[in-house]
C-alpha cells in the first residue's frame, strides 16, 4: 500500500465543539508530510459508523468504543487503531488480535500529565482550596480559622497501580515529605523500592493512607476494585483521588460513604458513566472536586499524544511495526505478516 492511497479516519471526539482538533493543527502536518489523507468520522453514542471498519486502513480514536460486534463486518483493510491516550478498556483487544489489527496507545506523554493531575488534586483537597476560595467570594473572612488543611509532610500517600503514572507521581511528590506505599500485583518489592514506594497489600494501603490515588488500568480484575468494603477501610480523614477510570470505584458506595462522613473528600477526573448524569450527587458535594476527564489536557500534552498516535499510524501504513502496540500477539497473525516488513 502506498502512503498516498491510504485513508485514515479520525474520530470526532478528538475535535472540539468548533470543529478544531483538540491537539492543535501542527500534529496533523505529520499526515500531510507523509501524503496521507484523513477525514473526521462521526461518533454516536460512543460508537463509530460501520464504514470506519470497512473503508479505512487506519483509525485514530479518542474514547470511542470498538467491540467484536462492530468488527464483525470489517473488510480486511484496517491495519491499526491508534488510541489517543493510554486507557483502552473501551476496545476489545481480543477481537482485534484475532483479526490481525494492531492497537496502539500513547503511554509516554500521559505519565507526567496524569501524575500532575493527581498532584493537583492532592494539593487542592488537603489545602481545602474550593472551600477557602468560597470564604473569600462569600465574605466569610472571619471563618478562616475554622477549616485547617492537612499538612503532607509525614503523612502517607497510597498509590493503587505503580505503572508509569504511579511512578511519576512518586517522583513529583518527593519534595512534600510523604511516606509512599503502593499496591500492584504486577510489581515486586524491589522494583517498588527503586521507584520510591513501599509495596503492600491493597487493604493495608487503604487502612494506612491519608491520601489514596487510583492509577491502575481498568479491566475485569479492577472493575469495582474499590467496593463498599474496601472503601470502608479508609480513614474518615482521608481523601480518595481517581485519575484512572471511573468503574474502578463503586460509585454508589463512594457516594454513601461520602454522605456518611466516612471520607474527608474526593477528587474525581473520571466517573462510572461519562458524561455523568446531571443529578449525580458527586457533582454537587462540597467535599468533592469533579472534573470532566480532561484535567491533564494541556497544550503540550495533547500535541505529544497526537504525535505519538499519528506516528504509529504512519509507521504501520509504511509497513513498519509501530511503537506502543498493546496487543503484541497480533504480530504473529498472517494478516500482519503480510504487510509488516522485516526489521
Amino acid at each position: 500500500m502506498s502512503k498516498k492511497n491510504a485513508r485514515v479516519g479520525l474520530s470526532a471526539d478528538l475535535f472540539d465543539t468548533n470543529g478544531h482538533p483538540m491537539f492543535g493543527d501542527t500534529a496533523l502536518s505529520l499526515f500531510s508530510d507523509a501524503r496521507v489523507d484523513w477525514v473526521v468520522l462521526p461518533v454516536t453514542g460512543g460508537q463509530l459508523p460501520a464504514t470506519a471498519f470497512t473503508d479505512y486502513e487506519a483509525l485514530m480514536i479518542g474514547g470511542s468504543k470498538v467491540s467484536d460486534k462492530e468488527l464483525a463486518n470489517e473488510s480486511g483493510k484496517l491495519r491499526i487503531i491508534a488510541r489517543s491516550g493510554v486507557g483502552y478498556d473501551a476496545v476489545d483487544t481480543k477481537a482485534l488480535t484475532e483479526r490481525g489489527i494492531l492497537l496502539t496507545n500513547t503511554p509516554i506523554p500521559v505519565r507526567n500529565a496524569v501524575a500532575t493531575t493527581a498532584m493537583a488534586f492532592i494539593l487542592a483537597l488537603t489545602l481545602r482550596l474550593p472551600l477557602k476560595s468560597r470564604l473569600a467570594k462569600e465574605a466569610r473572612w472571619r471563618e478562616r480559622g475554622n477549616y485547617p488543611g492537612l499538612a503532607l509532610a509525614g503523612r502517607t500517600l497510597g498509590i493503587i497501580g505503580l505503572g508509569g503514572i504511579g511512578r511519576e507521581l512518586v517522583r513529583l511528590m518527593q519534595p512534600f515529605g510523604m511516606v509512599v506505599v503502593a499496591a500492584d500485583p504486577y510489581v515486586d518489592a524491589n522494583s517498588a523500592a527503586q521507584a520510591g514506594a513501599m509495596l503492600c497489600s491493597l487493604e493495608k494501603l487503604l487502612e494506612q493512607s491519608d491520601v489514596v490515588v487510583v492509577a491502575c488500568l481498568l479491566n475485569e480484575s479492577t472493575r469495582h476494585l474499590l467496593n463498599a468494603g474496601r472503601l470502608g477501610l479508609m480513614k474518615p480523614t482521608a481523601y480518595l483521588i481517581n485519575v484512572a477510570r471511573g468503574p474502578i470505584v463503586d460509585e454508589a458506595a463512594l457516594i454513601e460513604i461520602l454522605r456518611d462522613g466516612q471520607l474527608a473528600g474526593a477528587g474525581l477526573d473520571v466517573f462510572e458513566k461519562e458524561p455523568p448524569d446531571s443529578d449525580n450527587p458527586l457533582l454537587t458535594m462540597e467535599i468533592v472536586i469533579p472534573t470532566a476527564h480532561c484535567l491533564c489536557w494541556t497544550d503540550s500534552f495533547v500535541d505529544a499524544v497526537a504525535r505519538d498516535a499519528i506516528s504509529g499510524i504512519i509507521a504501520a501504513l509504511n509497513g513498519h511495526w509501530p511503537e506502543y502496540v498493546v496487543n503484541l500477539a497480533a504480530k504473529a497473525h498472517g494478516r500482519v505478516q503480510a504487510w509488516v516488513r522485516a526489521p
